[in-house]
């Protein structure tokens, strides 16, 4: 009987939702750290007296970082497995960030923040990945969309550490840090009780330890539920071991195919697109504000509330990716993020500001949610963490520019052009998914795949 089968006929029951906590904490974390940079670049300003351009230069370190980390685990996820990469790459982020905290100069946090990165990038990539290859198709669009959302409570998070912690003191901008990272020691030992992935196992060969995991995840859900398993047909197995050495390089051969070049052209655009936009906006927000006329604590209080708005963004979107497919969610929240950025670009009053900028944190979250289901989808197991690795290492560049490009031009492009340069970074991404994106909702993995990996004539499509 086909292992893979057997995972995907299981009703979502507690086993997956520890899942779902265990991966969502980390995104939460990994948020939170991300995230509460943008409130201390005002106090690390003032305490070593930089530049706008340093303060770029900060914003864009974590990301940087966050590109080499992604591809770092992406190969190792695919190589080694799933479960030691979300282990060390975590504890790696962690003692980065405390390492930050304790900086004694610029040179010194501005290092520590690239290596955080690149610790908090190997981590958030693998997660993705990892629990997809547990759900059943019919919730997986759900279930990573909603996996995706706990970033959003890291970023509620950072405002509040923002507002409360940061100002209170000389050394509120180093305890703002040591908070983002102290939690991640309890995460740790939680995770050491994770299975590995069944379909990482099967594509190394390893089908016993696939098959004690699938026999013990099985058991779980029936304890859960109190309802027997439904009867399967014999059917072989969807996965074969992967004879060929993995590397990026072979991967990358293999998603440039005749078979995979469509799809991972548009993965690729959507996630620069989206990651450039997302980091652009959050990075400079309460800088922003305040070059807006908005005091400094009146804007970390308007930093709240557009962060707030990020949780009905990636939980609406989550219920749509199984409803109205991926790229459709991707496509209306991308579309929803330009329009709302060009509101953004045309807003003077207070009020208006903070009610465009939260409907913009609205549908920026709200595609990453889309984006983060979608990714893991179209590359086939042997080289799926890889594959999401790469095309978030593509996103990272967008991030990585981001911060920087705004903090040039925002002097002479002001507060209205900064966002109207967004509007049109966001309006190519529309246009890329609605005209190239593919199907993927309610088929499993390998149906996904099957027609992108064997056969050529396939062109990157998956629909049947």
């Amino acid at each position: 009987m086909s292992l893979t089968a057997r995972l995907d006929r299981l009703a979502l029951s507690r086993p997956h939702y520890k899942l779902l906590l265990i991966g969502g904490l980390g995104y939460s974390f990994d948020g939170m750290d991300g995230a509460v940079v943008a409130f201390l670049l005002p106090r690390i300003q003032e305490l070593w007296g930089l530049s706008t351009a340093s303060l770029g230069l900060v914003g864009s370190a974590a990301p940087f970082g966050f590109f080499f980390g992604a591809i770092l685990a992406g190969w190792m996820g695919d190589r080694f497995g799933r479960k030691k990469v979300m282990l060390w790459a975590l504890a790696f982020y962690c003692l980065m960030s405390i390492i930050a905290a304790m900086a004694p100069n610029f040179e010194v946090f501005l290092i520590a923040r690239i290596f955080a990165g690149l610790g908090a990038g190997a981590e958030s990539v693998i997660i993705a990945p990892f629990l997809s290859e547990f759900i059943p198709p019919k919730r997986r669009g759900w279930f990573i969309g909603t996996l995706a959302g706990f970033f959003s409570f890291g970023f509620v998070a950072a405002a509040l550490i923002g507002r409360f912690v940061v100002p209170m003191g000389e050394d509120g901008w180093r305890w703002a840090q040591v908070i983002t990272a102290i939690p991640i020691l309890l995460l740790l030992w939680w995770r050491r009780g994770l299975p590995e992935s069944p379909r990482f196992l099967i594509s190394r060969g390893r089908i016993a330890e696939a098959t004690a995991v699938v026999d013990r995840f099985e058991q779980s859900v029936v304890k859960a539920t109190g309802k027997p398993l439904a009867p399967l047909p014999s059917a072989e197995e969807e996965i074969t071991k992967h004879e060929q050495k993995i590397s990026v390089w072979n991967a990358l051969k293999f998603m440039w195919s005749k078979a995979m070049r469509r799809r991972t052209a548009v993965i690729w655009l959507i996630w620069f697109v989206i990651t450039f936009s997302y980091y652009g906006f959050f990075s400079w927000i309460p800088t922003l504000l305040v070059g807006r006329g908005i005091t400094v604590t009146k804007s970390f209080e308007f930093s709240i509330l557009i962060y707030l708005a990020q949780i009905p963004g990636y939980f609406s979107a989550a219920w749509l990716c199984d409803r109205i497919d991926r790229k459709n969610t991707i496509a209306i929240y991308l579309a929803g993020s330009a329009i709302s950025a060009f509101w953004l670009s045309q807003s003077n009053d207070s009020g208006m500001i903070l009610v465009a900028a939260a409907t913009l944190s609205f549908f920026l979250n709200g595609t990453y949610a889309g984006v983060y289901a979608y990714t893991p989808e179209l590359f086939p197991t042997w080289m799926r963490a890889t594959g999401v690795g790469l095309a978030s290492a593509v996103g990272r560049v967008g991030s990585i520019l981001a911060p920087s490009i705004i903090g040039i031009f925002a002097a002479s492009l002001g507060f209205g052009g900064v966002f109207t340069m967004t509007t049109v970074v966001l309006t190519i991404g529309v246009l890329g998914v609605v005209i190239f994106g593919a199907s993927t909702a309610g088929k499993s993995l390998e149906d996904i795949n099957a027609r992108a990996e064997h056969d050529p004539a396939a062109a990157g499509t998956v629909s049947k």
